[in-house]
């Protein structure tokens, strides 16, 4: 209509209504009429140009699809592939949700399930026998009411996805504020540096604060910067991780120094960072090897400190002292039972607790059986023997046979990371400090005490110790309890480092034997010394000789010293000297 109006007012000639007015004049009556016209017929389409030009497909394309939410992202991870799951992964970051890093996580640690319905829910810690598991909504985090183990379908992963997982999770923890999780975090992404990772880190470096996190950014950007294409990028690179003795910066500097291609500039600068590190590596694997021996040196001193006493004071050949160790270490287990919601409790109470319980079982075994065996070594180990079978079954009739498993307190789990080739572990430190802890009591009791006095006197002369008015037979009784005792405590602590059974004890009674008389019948100086040596030279052994020919070379090196000393490092006086 437009068009005609146009041709209209144009076209000479032409019939229009403008040709009644005569004149001139008439013209300019038609344009007016044609220019109304076309504003009248033009506005609705400009209407319509103007909302499509406020619309995604104003350039004539499909509308664009708006971002899937949250919810979205999750819920369909149900029936997706490895693939796909990978992208929806990401943009379960790109979301910004601060339960993305939760549900990954939940992901990657095989927790995140789904019933038939299709509803999606983050699994807690079960029995893995339970009917009935505890779980919580993923994508809010409300707790539900616990869902049949049998309605609920794990949403599976495969190595690829769940290496893309660890990557995007270490991601999301660089904005964490805690700066030892931005720090764990950019460890854990040079593991596997990409674009993506290295593009996260540059991003991170502006922003960060720490100077131990900006260390292992740049670290991780040097890293990336040693696959470019530049000669000069490369040599800095290599140049600026001198020095540095993490695993992924050997590794990655390995290849390039062994390289027979390249620059030999950057060759030179990632050998001489390469050698760096393997010098360090020698030095931190020795010092790794001593705390171990040190650590089953302990172990060994706490084991053979009680066997030390009653040994040296009574001359008796308890061969049921390992089982005293079992009892304690099922003490340990039991009051984790009556306490499981307070691990760190539990496992202080069961210190004094495994003192008594072992303690009072050790007066028992002195009472009933050894003091009428006095004199008779032969029958009184046989003896000591059968009791410590009987012990044994009496513990798998009561706890089963099965082993036990008594969980480490927080405080003691985990590793103290004194650099990146240097870690100790926490339950092996507390176990070292807790062996000098208990010998430094036990010497103060023998030394500041009544009973240490009297035990001392009884070791040194009976005869003479009986005349002065003590009571040989209380002392020997006494003794025997608190040498037991310590065996419990030592229980205690090899509940820690291993699992509780019914042969435990039988693991640690001749290494036990092989301490007290290395380091002296009864004298407790010289137990703490050789434990702590026989237990660094059977560390020092194994990488060398394995673990069964280590032994096999500490008991012959035992052998031949026995023969030139026959009453060990620091030989006891007095009584047992007479003996």
């Amino acid at each position: 209509m437009t068009d005609l109006l146009q041709v209209a007012v144009l076209t000479p000639g032409a019939t229009t209504p403008g040709v009644f007015l005569g004149g001139r004049g008439w013209r300019r009556w038609v344009v007016l009429l044609a220019t109304v016209l076309l504003v009248t017929v033009n506005v609705p389409a400009w209407a319509q140009d103007t909302a499509a030009d406020e619309t995604p497909a104003a350039t004539g394309g499909a509308p664009a699809a708006a971002p899937a939410d949250f919810a979205t992202l999750v819920d369909s991870l149900v029936d997706a592939g490895y693939a796909d799951k990978d992208h929806i992964a990401g943009e379960i970051v790109e979301s910004g949700n601060p339960r993305a890093r939760i549900v990954l996580q939940a992901l990657l640690d095989g927790k995140l399930y789904a019933d038939g319905n299709k509803q999606v829910y983050i699994v807690g810690d079960a029995p893995d026998d339970a009917s009935e598991l505890p779980v919580s909504d993923a994508v809010s985090g409300d707790a539900h009411a616990p869902v049949a183990a049998d309605q609920l379908d794990r949403i599976g992963t495969n190595n690829g996805l769940r290496k893309g997982l660890k990557g995007l999770i270490a991601q999301l923890k660089l904005n964490d504020p805690d700066a030892g999780v931005r720090q764990r975090a950019v460890k854990e992404m040079l593991r596997d540096l990409d674009e993506s990772t290295i593009a996260a880190l540059r991003a991170r470096r502006a922003h960060e604060d720490n100077a131990r996190v900006l260390a292992k950014i740049d670290v991780g950007l040097a890293l990336g910067d040693l696959e470019s294409s530049d000669v000069a990028t490369q040599l800095s690179a290599a140049n600026s991780l001198y020095g540095e003795l993490d695993d992924d910066v050997y590794n990655r500097l390995k290849p390039l120094a062994d390289a027979g291609d390249g620059d030999p500039r950057v060759r030179a600068a990632a050998s001489k960072a390469v050698k760096h590190i393997e010098f360090w590596r020698e030095i931190y694997d020795g010092l790794q090897t001593l705390f171990f021996g040190l650590s089953l040196g302990s172990v060994l001193v706490l084991s053979a400190i009680g066997l030390a006493i009653t040994f040296g004071v009574m001359g008796v050949i308890n061969m049921a002292h390992g089982e005293l160790m079992m009892l304690g270490a099922y003490t340990a287990y039991v009051m984790q039972l009556l306490m499981p919601n307070h691990l760190a409790l539990s496992l202080l109470l069961s210190i004094p607790a495994a003192f008594v319980v072992s303690g009072l079982m050790g007066v028992a075994i002195e009472r009933g059986v050894v003091r009428f065996l006095y004199g008779r070594p032969l029958e009184t180990l046989l003896a000591t023997f059968g009791l410590s079978l009987v012990l044994q079954q009496l513990v798998r009739s009561i706890f089963s046979p099965l082993n036990r498993s008594v969980a480490t307190p927080e405080f003691m789990s985990g590793v103290w990371q004194l650099n990146d080739l240097f870690a100790l572990t926490w339950n092996r430190l507390y176990i070292v400090v807790f062996a000098l802890i208990v010998f430094a009591v036990l010497q103060l009791v023998l030394k500041r005490t009544s009973l240490g006095l009297k035990v001392r006197a009884v070791s040194m002369n009976r005869a003479m110790a009986r005349a002065m008015g003590v009571r040989s037979q209380w002392v020997d009784a006494a003794t025997f309890g608190l040498g037991s005792g310590i065996a419990g405590i030592a229980g205690v602590a090899l509940s820690q480092l291993t699992n509780v059974g019914p042969n435990l004890g039988q693991s640690y009674i001749i290494d036990s034997f092989m301490v007290v008389v290395f380091g002296g019948v009864g004298n407790l100086w010289g137990t703490l010394i050789s434990g702590m040596s026989l237990g660094v030279a059977s560390k020092l052994l194994e990488p060398w000789a394995g673990a069964v020919m280590a032994k096999i070379f500490v008991l012959v090196f035992l052998i031949l010293f026995i023969q030139r000393r026959p009453r060990g490092l620091f030989p006891q006086k007095g009584r047992a000297a007479e003996g």
